[in-house]
């Protein structure tokens, strides 16, 4: 049976509404192709790209948009040109995948995270932005620790004493960490700890260094963006290998973004 690029597309938003406006669309290629492969990932990169392209995949699914705004906009500039010359050259077919993921329920992003960090035993409630969990008792630095280890990270960003013991844990993926969203969910659900993506330093971190120094037991873990959500994109990697068996799908990662110096 030929699967088209419609047909993976219309299988992706069918858990969610239908939504409008969305930026969840088709950026290049068309949705009449029999896919030969495809592959998820976190953000499509150039480099991205071309290991897409060296694996043979014409369908690639991107979390965050290509072109370096949320709402893309073009322009003249030789870094968007070779970029776009890249992809149209290898006749890639890229759907962004963004809205509609974090529709599912629970939030598709989320559930790979989880899965990633096989908690999904602990959640007591999914909400609309967060998860929440009842660990068993464990201290926060042994907390980074297994983070670190289960997400492959060498370094975690951390606000609060390490020797404090954790159970209560909300868990908010990409940038869900501003203050506005996070802050009040520490009083909400009763929070010892949140792990985020990212948002503002000078928000939800300061909020949590002045609840320390007041000897409040708060504390604060900072995964970084990519960190929180591609493991989401490995996840749906997984769902589609199992829906189309005979179809190669693979899950490419890329480097953090930064270097520490």
């Amino acid at each position: 049976m030929t699967i088209l690029v419609r047909d993976v597309v219309d299988q992706l938003i069918k858990p969610a509404q239908k939504l409008e406006p969305t930026v969840d669309r088709l950026i290049a290629g068309n949705e009449q192709v029999p896919i030969k492969g495809m592959a998820t990932t976190f953000i499509a990169t150039q480099h991205v790209i071309q290991q897409a392209i060296d694996l043979g995949v014409n369908l690639l699914i991107t979390h965050e948009g290509i072109y370096y705004r949320h709402h893309e906009q073009w322009l003249n500039d030789p870094v968007y040109e070779e970029k776009k010359c890249l992809i149209k050259n290898a006749d890639i077919a890229i759907f962004r995948f963004h809205d509609y993921v974090h529709l599912y329920k629970p939030d598709g992003i989320m559930a790979g995270l989880l899965y990633k960090l096989n908690w999904k035993a602990y959640v007591e409630k999914h909400c609309d932005i967060v998860s929440v969990l009842s660990l068993p008792a464990i201290s926060l630095d042994e907390m980074t620790q297994y983070i670190k280890a289960r997400l492959n990270l060498s370094y975690v960003r951390v606000v609060g004493d390490l020797s404090m013991m954790c159970e209560r844990v909300g868990l908010l993926v990409g940038y869900r960490g501003g203050g506005d969203l996070a802050i009040p969910l520490f009083q909400q659900n009763q929070l010892d700890v949140m792990i985020i993506g990212e948002g503002p330093e000078w928000e939800t971190p300061e909020y949590v260094r002045d609840a320390v120094q007041q000897g409040r037991g708060k504390a604060l873990i900072v995964l970084g963006h990519a960190e929180s959500e591609k493991h989401g994109m490995e996840y749906i990697a997984i769902k589609l290998q199992m829906l189309y068996p005979n179809i190669p799908v693979h899950f490419i990662d890329d480097k953090p973004v930064f270097q520490f110096v």
